[in-house]
């Protein structure tokens, strides 16, 4: 029973830290921009599809330009559609992005048609590990080890550098960073493509531990909206341990109770909430209060 609940709980790490990659860019968007984006999980799956349309052509740097492409496509839709968003009631945002995804799911379906890709790791990621009572997959150890340093470059990127300063001073009061001189709205189509491309990867990633489906985008958007809820607004700590904690969380309902699956997250949602309203490490965010 324990080496089961062991090899569950590593697995449930993998999944967690998709689920973390991908609230990272849906809380980063929501933080500066007070964009409700519902289409952040159609940017997963056009990562996924772009990643393995250019892999047939260009290989696996194909599948890195097709995710490099997804932030760009978010950078186009932040210019043409989101930016007409900003100071609107959220509840108009919200209903816009949600038709964005439908559109996105839809011209998905129309270009690659409704059946499902597979996608294969990379070679030398194939095959199986055995350490001590676990028993996984090289892909999904590869997966874990890329998702730790993404997130430690992001974090040392909002911490150290110039525009990640700016992008953490905006998400408090993007007035302020605009009076400063700074280009408000360069710093917000970026950030917006800074997000997608956070989807975008987690797209890629997944691609092979799931059947690439014109849906795919819809079964990432709701964990990735728990664990920001679960995390709190503001805090990249927060939504790396709400994540860990939805993904094997998950990962036992599976094992142990595959009827509430799909619930499991959302229960755990509910009783940090009663706890924590703010969530875990929520902090007071004076412009949304």
């Amino acid at each position: 029973m324990l080496d089961i609940l062991i090899m569950q709980a590593a697995n449930g790490l993998v999944l967690g830290f998709l689920y973390v990659l991908i609230a990272i860019g849906l809380s980063v968007i929501f933080g500066l921009l007070g964009i409700v984006n519902f289409a952040h999980g159609t940017f997963f799956a056009l990562g996924a599809y772009f990643a393995v349309t250019l892999f047939g052509v260009l290989g696996w740097p194909g599948a890195v330009l097709g995710v490099i492409l997804v932030g760009v496509v978010g950078m186009f839709v932040e210019g043409v559609l989101v930016r007409r968003l900003y100071g609107k009631d959220p509840l108009v945002s919200l209903i816009t992005t949600f038709a964005l995804a439908l559109l996105i799911e839809a011209l998905i379906r129309q270009i690659w048609g409704p059946a499902g890709r597979p996608f294969d790791p990379p070679a030398f990621l194939r095959g199986v590990l055995l350490w001590g009572p676990i028993l996984i997959t090289k892909y999904r150890l590869g997966v874990l080890v890329a998702t730790v340093v993404l997130l430690i470059g992001m974090w040392a990127f909002l911490q150290f550098t110039p525009l990640g300063r700016i992008l953490r001073a905006g998400s408090r009061d993007p007035e302020m960073v605009g009076l400063l001189g700074i280009n408000l709205p360069r710093v917000l189509t970026f950030t917006f493509g800074l997000g997608c491309l956070f989807a975008g990867i987690a797209g890629l990633l997944a691609a092979p531990l799931w059947t690439v489906t014109p849906s795919m985008g819809t079964a990432a958007i709701m964990p990735a909206f728990v664990v920001v809820t679960i995390g709190g607004l503001g805090s990249y700590v927060g939504a790396i341990i709400a994540g860990l904690l939805v993904g094997v969380v998950t990962a036992l309902t599976v094992q142990f109770a595959p009827a509430a699956s799909n619930a499991a997250m959302y229960v755990l949602m509910a009783l940090v909430l009663l706890v924590r309203p703010r969530g875990l490490l929520g902090e007071r965010w004076e412009r949304f209060e």
